[in-house]
């Protein structure tokens, strides 16, 4: 976690990237302000297209921002190279030496800085073992897992000693279960060594499960910023609350029939219970009834998704998706089965907000 009373490593003022001019104009990057602690874990999620790998660039100095302002530990850096600024980068691909053993790969940025042989050996031989991968220097690349060569990519980044660590989808060539582990792993190494590390992403599970904080990126624009929880508990708008993780979206009119209220709310699917139709919800709980249209088992959990039937006057078919503990799935919750959905007031969540929420002051 970062230090409360550290400045920023990372801040972002103002910063816009533009790609191309006239009508090919791309703006990538707009009006991002944003800052890292020293020592966080940072996020920076979103879809395809939304900007989250140019910031990254920016951030790393292999883009110039069109406007605004970088730094890095307080020091202004918009207009410094790569090379001149405390920061390392692990690529989704990793983009190792097929010639060189893993012990040359994670040397060779310190072989070009000067750094004397014995030296080297001795901090790669460090990073080596904090990656867990002491008993493979001789190895080449290519015998080892995708795993395997992951940790070495990021032993190589961690030699050096930089103060930010940057990595660019790290984990997206990896099938499920590695990547998963790789994420308990990836978490411990950052905690172990306490410097900033900012992953891109665009798994929001991963941001989840990764991150101190994050901030989410659409169109090249900040939606919101914050801790994990906070993002998913509380989104500030339609968009967080579609994209990370999912949600019941309630329009205006939907709300104003189901809910009493006014505006577009939104309600996460394990905050929905799914009861028998005959017994009625519980005092104190929104309520409809319903008609089941998929059970979907997926081990552990299981999703259950029903068309809205008890509210009058709504003005189109409403569909909920409920996710329930496979366990406590009851085993006559099936298909064109009726049910009540029932939740709490506190499970709903208003999306009428438009300020971005979370940045750090």
């Amino acid at each position: 976690m970062p230090s409360a009373s550290a400045p920023p490593q990372i801040e972002l003022i103002g910063v816009r990237k533009e790609f191309g001019d006239g009508r090919n104009r791309v703006v990538a990057v707009e009006g991002a302000d944003l800052s890292v602690g020293d020592g966080e874990l940072f996020a920076i999620l979103g879809p395809s297209g939304s900007g989250k790998t140019t910031l990254l660039r920016l951030i790393a100095g292999f883009e110039q921002p069109s406007a605004g302002t970088v730094k890095l530990g307080g020091t202004d850096v918009t207009a410094l190279p790569p090379a001149r600024r405390d920061t390392n980068t692990v690529f989704q691909q990793y983009a190792l030496f097929p010639h060189m053993s893993v012990a040359q790969n994670v040397e060779y940025g310190l072989r070009v800085r000067g750094v004397g042989k014995d030296e080297r050996r001795r901090r790669a031989a460090e990073a080596l073992e904090m990656v867990q991968l002491s008993g493979h220097t001789t190895r080449k690349p290519a015998e080892l897992s995708g795993g395997q060569q992951q940790r070495v990519a990021l032993a190589r980044a961690l030699v050096g000693r930089p103060r930010v660590l940057l990595l660019d989808e790290p984990l997206g060539a990896l099938d499920l279960k590695l990547r998963e582990q790789m994420q308990i792993e990836l978490k411990a190494i950052q905690r172990e060594v306490g410097i900033t590390f900012v992953i891109v992403t665009h798994d929001q599970d991963e941001a989840l499960t990764l991150c101190d904080r994050l901030v989410v990126l659409n169109g090249g624009r900040i939606e919101q910023i914050g801790a994990a929880r906070e993002v998913y508990e509380n989104p500030a708008n339609r968009f967080v609350a579609d994209f990370v993780g999912s949600s019941n979206v309630l329009d205006a009119e939907t709300a104003e029939t189901m809910l009493g209220r006014h505006g577009t709310f939104a309600i996460r699917p394990e905050r929905i219970q799914v009861l028998d139709a005959g017994a009625g919800a519980p005092d104190g709980l929104h309520s409809v009834t319903a008609e089941v249209d998929e059970v979907v088992y997926a081990g552990p959990i299981t999703r259950v998704a029903a068309t809205v039937t008890g509210a009058a006057r709504l003005p189109q078919p409403v569909r909920l998706t409920a996710t329930l503990l496979s366990a406590e799935a009851s085993a006559g919750i099936a298909h064109a089965t009726p049910v009540v959905l029932a939740w709490p007031d506190s499970a709903v969540r208003d999306l009428n907000v438009t300020s971005i929420k979370g940045q750090k002051e």
